[in-house]
This record gives structure tokens, C-alpha cells and sequence, in this order.
């Protein structure tokens, strides 16, 4: 059995993630969606290039590519245009509630590829949370006026199948290879939005191009780095994704203290039910009376 040393991994992936909502809020009114999640990724890239050299990280075999470029094109290429442009419609403490629906995304999807087991308690959880993203939407203006979530939601989906298939890559490499090397695929797919970024980091203040790079070292490099380490010491995926959760009360805090925005009530009530969902379903995994579930062979 492997050490639970996990939850501190866990928890600093999760307040840098936290940091990502509020510096994404305050470079986009500088940068485009896309452009800020090139050369957001373009800056993590170039610190773990040195990380990978002084460590002589050794590269990954021919045959894994493809899954490596499939965890880069969901966990970066795809989630970073999704985030983003989620962000730029969306407070930052709604966008944290739709974050939060990864931990159970993610659960149900290991069930299907690890074997790990739902009960039949938390197939209600996932309906209490469906319900509370149903009231978020509906109070938000509905799907035709709620763009931003949309594409929140699509981020959510990304985000969980990279969560997958970083515990597949974890069977076969470090913690930090298969991050590296995701963020690595996911930064050259990224390079397509190169010319416009460059033009626009160009012509941005001194201050969102310091942002530019703290989401680079922090939310991006350190805490991916994390996150992979915590996949690598826990023993069921469900395990590390539950800490996403914690993101909407990091966010939250951190928005009223730093955007000086307050949540409104589609977030307070829709976030409200989704947190509850969340929460059952996650301490269903832990409640002595059900067991720890089925360990994926990790």
C-alpha cells in the first residue's frame, strides 16, 4: 500500500490553481484567451526545460507519444482555450464552482477505465450536483446567455480526462516526467497562437506581463508538478481529484480580497447545491461503513 503523503501535494496544486482564476481575470483584459495560454504555458515550458536538463530527466519512449500528446491536448491546449475564455465573461468565483464538478467528472471515469467503484449513494451525488449546476446556469441567464460557462464546463470535461490519463502515464513514469512532457506537447500545440501573442505581449503594461509569468511558475509548472506527485502517492484518483473542491473556497476568498468581487446569487445557491454534491460523493469514498473502493493496480 502507498504512503498517504498525497494531501500536501494536493492542497498547494490546488491554491496555485486558485492564484490561476485571479491572475486570468486581471491579464485578459490585455491578452486574448488563446494568446494568454501560450505564453502562459510558454513560460511553465522553459522553467521545467531547465528543471529537465539539470535533473537529466530521461525522454519518453516513441510508443508513449501518443498518450503524452493526447494528456497535453486536453490538460493544456484545450483546457487553456476553455478556461480562458470561460474567465472572460465569468467571475472568477462562478467559474471555481464548474471547476469543482471535476472531482466527481473524474471519479466516474476512472470507474469505467481503472475499475473504481461508484456506489449507489453517490450516483445521487452526481444528481445533486447536476442539480446545483442546472440552478447556476438557469440563474446565470440560460445556456443562450451563459457562453461562459459553457465553455467552463468543457474545461471541466478536459481537465478530467487529463487527470486520467496522467495516472495512466504515472504507470510507466515519474510524477515529473509525465507532466513535463504533457506541458511540453500541450506548449507546441499552443505555438499555433504565437504570432498574435507575441504582438500583444508587445504592447501590454509591465504588470499583466508579471502575471503572465507568475501563471507560468506557479499555477502552471509548480503546481501540474504537484499534482502529478500527488496522483503518484495516492491509491485511487478519486483520491487527489477531490481536493479540487477546495479551488472554489481558495477562489472565493481570493476574488472578494484581491478583485474586490463579491458572489452573486447564482453562485451562492448554484455553487451551494454543486459543493453538497461534490461532498457526498467524495465522503462516500472515505466513510468506514463503505470501504475504500478498488485500487487501480497502481
Amino acid at each position: 500500500m502507498k504512503k498517504q503523503s498525497y494531501q500536501p501535494y494536493a492542497l498547494a496544486t490546488v491554491f496555485f490553481w486558485a492564484l490561476a482564476f485571479i491572475f486570468t481575470r486581471m491579464t485578459l483584459s490585455y491578452f486574448s484567451p488563446s494568446s494568454l495560454g501560450f505564453l502562459r504555458y510558454l513560460t511553465a515550458s522553459a522553467v521545467l526545460l531547465v528543471f529537465a536538463v539539470v535533473t537529466k530527466m530521461e525522454p519518453p519512449r516513441r510508443a508513449d507519444w501518443p498518450l503524452f500528446l493526447a494528456s497535453g491536448f486536453f490538460g493544456f491546449f484545450l483546457y487553456m482555450i476553455a478556461f480562458n475564455r470561460g474567465l472572460s465573461s465569468v467571475p472568477a468565483a462562478t467559474a471555481s464552482v464548474v471547476n469543482a464538478t471535476v472531482p466527481v467528472v473524474t471519479a466516474l471515469i476512472a470507474g469505467a477505465v481503472f475499475h473504481e467503484r461508484v456506489r449507489g449513494f453517490q450516483w445521487a451525488a452526481v444528481a445533486v450536483e447536476l442539480t446545483g449546476v442546472a440552478v447556476l446556469t438557469v440563474m446565470s441567464g440560460g445556456l443562450t446567455e451563459s457562453g461562459g460557462l459553457m465553455w467552463l464546463f468543457l474545461a471541466a470535461l478536459s481537465l478530467s480526462a487529463y487527470n486520467i490519463l496522467q495516472r495512466r502515464l504515472a504507470r510507466q513514469y515519474t510524477a515529473m516526467q509525465a507532466s513535463t512532457y504533457s506541458i511540453f506537447a500541450g506548449t507546441l500545440m499552443l505555438a499555433v497562437f504565437s504570432p498574435g501573442a507575441f504582438r500583444e505581449l508587445a504592447a501590454a503594461p509591465a504588470a499583466p506581463c508579471v502575471y503572465v509569468v507568475l501563471l507560468g511558475v506557479f499555477p502552471s509548472a509548480v503546481a501540474y508538478g504537484a499534482w502529478a506527485v500527488a496522483f503518484s502517492k495516492a491509491e485511487r484518483t478519486s483520491q487527489v481529484s477531490s481536493f479540487t473542491v477546495l479551488t472554489l473556497f481558495f477562489t472565493s476568498l481570493l476574488a472578494v480580497l484581491i478583485l474586490r468581487e463579491t458572489p452573486n446569487a447564482a453562485t451562492l445557491v448554484g455553487g451551494g447545491i454543486t459543493l453538497a454534491g461534490v461532498l457526498l460523493f467524495n465522503y462516500g469514498a472515505a466513510h468506514p461503513k463503505t470501504g475504500r473502493g478498488t485500487p487501480d493496480g497502481n
